[in-house]
């Protein structure tokens, strides 16, 4: 294990916009993410058939992500120079091109630069995956994580899935069941930090 160059991710829409709305949405926005992890020579579209497209050089390796509907969470490995930012460059573009045709809409779809931390120990990176994972509980749109289509989590608990956008072996070598419990056990107490953080938010405004 190691965590050199792994980082935590975070980008939301403008003013808390819902930008994934329905269940196409969160699925483009998956396979956007699938295909853009490298290097490519034409742009992400329909018609791309997501088993049989040759790869380009890798920009990042994908540890854990979360798709929510106003914005993204990642634990991001940088594969190549300036690889996170070309790949973040590419996805959010590449989304805002398909919101805004859907939707008969011009302009930006992102606040301005997306944040990036630094993951500093093994310990960190796993806790971090946890708390991705736990966002959609965390908001009150699903009971279990696992209810949860659009993120890391299956991947994480070996659940099959067609579209395969994680490598984390290498980093997290924990058993499914443990893993499982290390999350869920954890549901109730990160809803009530949720819970205070929002009365706080609520008595400094």
């Amino acid at each position: 294990m190691g965590v050199e160059n792994y980082y935590h991710i975070f980008t939301k829409s403008i003013a808390g916009y819902k930008i994934f709305v329905k269940d196409r949405d969160f699925r483009r926005m998956q396979e956007i993410v699938w295909y853009y992890r490298y290097e490519r020579k034409r742009r992400f579209s329909q018609t791309i058939d997501l088993t049989k497209e040759s790869y380009g050089d890798k920009l990042v390796k994908i540890v854990s992500y979360c798709i929510m509907p106003t914005h993204l969470h990642f634990i991001i490995g940088e594969e190549k120079e300036k690889g996170i930012s070309k790949f973040m460059a590419n996805i959010l573009n590449s989304y805002t091109k398909y919101f805004n045709l859907l939707h008969n809409r011009k302009g930006p779809l992102w606040e301005s630069r997306f944040k990036k931390v630094l993951i500093e120990s093994d310990e960190q990176l796993l806790h971090l995956t946890r708390y991705i994972h736990l966002n959609p509980t965390t908001s009150g749109l699903i009971e279990k994580p696992i209810d949860w289509r659009f993120s890391s989590y299956r991947e994480f608990l070996n659940y099959k899935t067609d579209l395969k956008i994680c490598e984390f072996d290498e980093l997290i070598n924990v058993d499914v069941n443990e893993y499982k419990k290390f999350v869920e056990d954890y549901i109730d107490y990160q809803r009530q930090l949720h819970k205070i953080k929002k009365l706080i938010e609520l008595e400094e405004h």
